[in-house]
Order: C-alpha cells, then structure tokens, then sequence
C-alpha cells in the first residue's frame, strides 16, 4: 500500500491535516494522487542536491503528466481533469532552469505526509500511555457540555417568558392607566430581570471554564505539538462551543433590547428595568466582547515547505499559516478581513498577499478559516537572528448584531533565518523556547534564557524521535543520555541543562555541540533508520561499558546497534561478542566496527549491510559474525523484511 493510499484512510483529524497540506498551489493533490506510485519511487531528497537527478526527474514528470492527460481522453475521464492536467504540466515548467526547487518541494511534501501518518499511528499509543488525563480531560468536557446544555435551555425558556411579558404589557398599560396595579405582572418583570442575572452568573462560570481552562490548554497543546509533542490539536469541540455560548449572549441581549421597547410603550415610577436593566446590558456585552475576542486564534503556525520544522523561516521564502474565527457564523463568510503583519513595532515587512477575508470554503468542516499561503518573510535582520524571534500578527474587526469588536491575534514566536546553514540552529532555539516558555508574547526571552530540567529535556528530545522515526526514547536511552551529561546520579530529577550547554559549548573531547550531535542522530533515523528505530532494533543510546557488559553475558554472535559518540552528523555502528573457536575456554571479545554515516546510508542500507557483513577468519575463510539481535533475536528475523532484492554481496572488515 503506498503512502498516499494510508492517508486516505486516516480518521477526521488526521485527512483533514492532510487536506490542508494540500490547499495550496505548490504541488496540486490531483498529481500527488493520480501520480502516488511513481512519485513514492522517486529519490526526491538527493534531486534536491543533485541538479542532474532533479533535471532527470523533472522531464520524467512531466512526461507522466502528458500520458496522465491521455488516459483522461481515452478513457472519457472529466473534462475538468483533463484541463487541469494542461494546467500543471504548464506551472511545472516555470522550475524548468531550477528544477532541484521543484524536488526540494516534493520532498517536502513526502516528509510531512510520513509525518502525519506517524502522528496518526501515535494516537492510539498515547491514549494508552495516558489514560488518567485523558479521563480528566474527558470530564472536563462533559462538564463543559452540560453548563452549555442547561444555559441552552434557560435560554428557551426564557425566550418564551419575553413573549408572555410582552402580551401582559398591554394589560398592564391599561390597568396603570385606570390606578389598577397589578403587582403580579410587576413582579414577574422583576423575576424576569433576576433570571438574566442568574443566567449571566452561569455564564460567568463557562466563559471562565471554556477561555481560561478548555482553550490555554489548547495552546499548549499546540505549541508543544510544534516540537514534536503527540498532542491533539483539532478545534472541533472549541468551535462548537464558542458558537453556542455567543449564541446565548446575543439571544440575552435581545431579551434586554426587548424590555426597552416594553419600556418605551409604558413606564411607571420605581420601574425595576430602568434601573436594573443597563448593568445587566454591561454585563452582556463585557461577556460577549471578551468570548469573540478570544475566539480568533491561530489554527496552524507558520511553516515552509522547504523548512525544517514549524516556526522556522527564511528570508524572502514563501511560508503559509492559517486564523480561524471559533464562532461560525454564516453571515459574516467573506465579510471580515484580516490584515497581517510581522513585529508592527518594529522595522519588518512581510510580502504577499497581506489581507484575507474569513472564508468557511477554505476548511473542509466549514470554518471561519483565513489561510495565507503566499506570505514572503522578511528580506532583511539585525541582530542574531537564530536567537531573535518575532511575532506574526493578525487583525481583523467584527460587526455583527450590533457588537463592533477589533480583534488581534499572534502566532507563536517565530525564528528568521538568511541561509540553509541556519536551520539547524534555529530549530534549536524553537525547541527550546517552545520546551520551557509559557508565554508566547516573550520574545526577549533569549534575552534570560532559563535552564531545563532534566524531566522537561528528555521529554522534548523523546518528542523528537518520536517524529522522526514512531518511537520515543525509553528509560535506559534517557538515562544513558543523563549520565553522559551530568554523571553517574542516584536521581536526575533536580539535574538542569542550560541553553549554552545545549547549544553553544563543545561536548568534552569533541568540537560539536550536543544539540549538533542529538540533531545529526534523528537526521540519521528520519532519512535511513526510522523502520529499524521503530521497531526497537536499535538500542541506540548506550555507554561503551554497559555495551561490553550486556554482550559478554551472550551467547556467540550476539550483537546491537548504537549510535556513534564521535560523529558530528550522525553515525550507527555495531558490536557482538566472540569467542574463540580453538575448543578452550576463554574470555570473550567484543568487536566494533567503524560507524556508518549518512554517506555509507544512501549507498547501502543498514539491513544490507548487516546481511552482507563478513570477517577473516582462520584459513581467509570469510564469515559473518553477526547471529543474535540483542537479546536473543535471530538476525534474520530482525531484519529479513528489510532486507533489498540486491542483497547477496559481501562487504568485508
């Protein structure tokens, strides 16, 4: 089954992630669907290096494209595809003179596919992992559900007392007039008036549960979703309940517009509405105005397709992020437009088209949706720029029903780079920033940076294995990666790793960073190992010691694989143990080979390589040592389905 064929069988969540990968014109789903076989066949990472490959590539593709338009004629498929097909072949060919962008871009897509797929393939592991929150965030719902209920139901209710007040006016008009007060009908507007408040208290509690509880924890969700966290990051249940409660607020605002018009046919002295109606209408409006301002929120933060992650851009690059209006509300489709603009107090400017309108078709649920896809970050920076972060702003106006409300909204603190070379820097920072900063308005915040605790530092470094290869980091890989930075410790727990030791100093002995390490491992996973890495096959993080220690309690041929300590980019080797085979006995060895980079990855696989390995033995006669995946697995059990139809050779030591 091909990838594209996985995502299309995807939950609601997951095919809507994918659909608005697709929104855009940068690479049209129709020719990711019709052409998914070959395009899955393609090396599209080394055609974004290798302008021959890419310029190979791209003639092929378009070829594809010309016989895709043929099978539409013969075949009688839609006239639509047919012209669209044409469509495409002619906006690919503008990457004619630099067709690796082109592959650059489909590369892109590929990886953020894998991606959802990945999360997707979580989502069932994390809901195990957490059944306790889950439980408590499920409660937290229902509770949510129910005061939106019972306000709902107070709501009809009381739409029917206005209506029965409004028909006992005239009565009560003509009984004032002739000095017959009817003290019943009086109290029943006071009554009337003491249900609004009450409703308003109730509401009171909700707006607080749904602004200060249900959407913080949202945000959090999300910016740790950005670095990697399994999170869910839907605004279904938001959405829904923003509409229903601002509902509600309109419908007791016109409940209050109606006593006016009862007051202005007839008013008497101590006249409760007059006096008790207008901090009620305060009430109302103070309510409804802090719920619609809450409701504008960033739904995606911004991206590139060429980026290394979110919140990560580059400077005169098109990058894409998407608001969203919580209250859907079909009169207002198209009406309200929102401006963007980058750090408006200081000196930036971004390009492209920089005011949208709400629009419900760009969101396959129907949402208040602008998605800008075209912006064009800044072509200039000050000072530097892997530490300096800047806000994307959002403003727009709502006018609806009366209420007139500016609303503003801000993605989190994004990152600016000038060259590639950057990136890796740059995602650094975003990691950190989004691991321990609460307050995305904080962008001074490398100004004073505070030092991680271990728990937070291994829970973010765990968040990146499992993007990039479906498995986090278990408790011996963490305590592994402890002991290397603080020492042998009976608890890590009040251990704390500063921005500098992550990013700026040297690990002993070496002249890389550990974050330039840690990076050039989950590069290694995500290109060449993400299969074996998430099938446990690799131990990765162990000491050498503990290596020798496991192996030398295994039978003959045992091995394991461990990523390198020396280098820089990313390096996988493997150890077994051996026993000499003169009939003595006698102390085992444990044998190591020299670390395989992502030069020796793209040329032969690991499994190959781990079929194919061969030593000299007695007599040059050539053996492969390599019999037991650690523990005890038998190595072509481990790795027999991933072996290629060329494996066979002999790779020597």
């Amino acid at each position: 089954m091909t990838q594209w064929e996985r995502l299309q069988q995807l939950d609601t969540v997951y095919s809507q992630r994918a659909f608005d990968l697709y929104n855009g014109d940068e690479f049209p789903m129709e020719v990711r669907h019709y052409l998914a076989h070959w395009i899955e066949g393609q090396d599209w990472e080394r055609a974004s290096r290798d302008s021959s490959q890419a310029a190979f590539l791209f003639q092929v593709l378009l070829e594809n494209l010309d016989n895709q338009f043929s099978r539409f004629v013969q075949e009688k498929e839609s006239f639509l595809l047919q012209r669209n097909f044409r469509r495409y072949k002619q906006n690919f060919q503008e990457y004619q003179e630099e067709p690796y962008t082109l592959a650059t871009i489909i590369h892109w897509f590929l990886v953020k596919e894998k991606g959802i797929l990945n999360d997707a393939e979580l989502a069932q592991q994390v809901q195990t992992l957490q059944i306790q929150p889950a439980a408590m965030e499920l409660e937290s719902q229902r509770q949510v559900e129910k005061r939106l209920k019972d306000l709902k139901a107070k709501v009809e209710v009381m739409e029917h007392s206005i209506r029965c007040l409004e028909e006992q006016q005239d009565e009560f008009d003509f009984k004032y007039q002739t000095h017959l007060m009817d003290c019943e009908a009086v109290g029943k507007f006071c009554n009337f008036l003491s249900d609004i408040s009450a409703m308003l208290d109730a509401s009171d509690v909700l707006h607080s549960a749904l602004i200060n509880e249900e959407l913080v924890e949202w945000k959090q969700r999300q910016q740790k979703s950005c670095i990697g966290a399994p999170d869910d990051t839907s605004l279904e249940h938001l959405e829904k309940w923003f509409t229903q409660i601002i509902e509600c607020m309109f419908q007791l605002q016109k409940f209050l517009q109606k006593l006016d018009e009862l007051v202005g046919k007839m008013t008497y002295e101590n006249d409760p509405i007059p006096v008790r109606k207008p901090p009620l209408n305060i009430r109302v409006d103070t309510l409804l105005t802090h719920l619609i301002k809450s409701s504008f929120v960033v739904e995606t933060q911004p991206s590139m397709p060429q980026g290394r992650g979110l919140l990560v851009l580059r400077t005169n690059v098109q990058f894409s992020v998407k608001v969203r209006l919580l209250y859907k509300v079909p009169e207002l489709n198209h009406v309200m437009k929102v401006t963007v603009s980058i750090d408006k107090f200081r000196k930036f400017n971004v390009l492209g088209t920089l005011s949208k309108a709400l629009n419900m078709a760009e969101s396959m649920n129907g949402g208040m949706v602008a998605d800008f896809r075209h912006l064009v970050s800044p072509s200039s920076l000050s000072l530097s720029v892997t530490e300096e972060l800047h806000r994307i702003n959002f403003q727009t106006q709502f006018d609806c029903q009366g209420l007139s409300v500016p609303l503003e909204t801000s993605s989190l603190p994004v990152v600016v780079i000038s060259n590639s070379s950057q990136q890796q820097s740059a995602w650094a920072s975003v990691l950190w920033f989004n691991m321990l900063c609460p307050d995305p308005k904080n962008i001074k915040f490398f100004e004073t940076s505070p030092a991680a605790t271990w728990l937070q530092f291994g829970e973010m470094l765990s968040w990146q294995f499992l993007s990039c290869g479906k498995r986090g980091l278990d408790n011996d890989q963490l305590e592994t990666l402890a002991i290397k930075l603080f020492g042998k410790q009976p608890s890590y727990d009040n251990c704390k790793i500063t921005w500098t030791k992550f990013s700026k100093e040297n690990l002993p002995d070496t002249n890389f960073t550990l974050w330039v390490w840690l990076d050039g491992i989950l590069n290694l996973v995500k290109l060449y190992l993400s299969d074996l890495w998430s099938d446990g096959s690799i131990m990765g993080f162990i000491s050498k010691g503990k290596e020798r220690l496991l192996l030398k309690k295994k039978q003959n041929g045992t091995f394991l694989l461990r990523f390198s300590e020396s280098i820089k980019d990313g390096g996988i080797t493997f150890s077994w143990v051996q026993y000499a085979n003169d009939g003595k006995p006698s102390t085992p060895s444990v044998q190591t080979v020299k670390p395989f980079t992502i030069t020796d990855l793209k040329q032969i696989a690991l499994p190959d390589i781990l079929c194919n390995f061969r030593i000299m033995v007695a007599e040059n006669i050539p053996v492969n040592p390599l019999c037991y995946l650690y523990p005890n697995t038998p190595k072509d059990q481990a790795f027999g389905k991933y072996y290629s139809e060329k494996t066979g050779g002999e790779l020597f030591v």
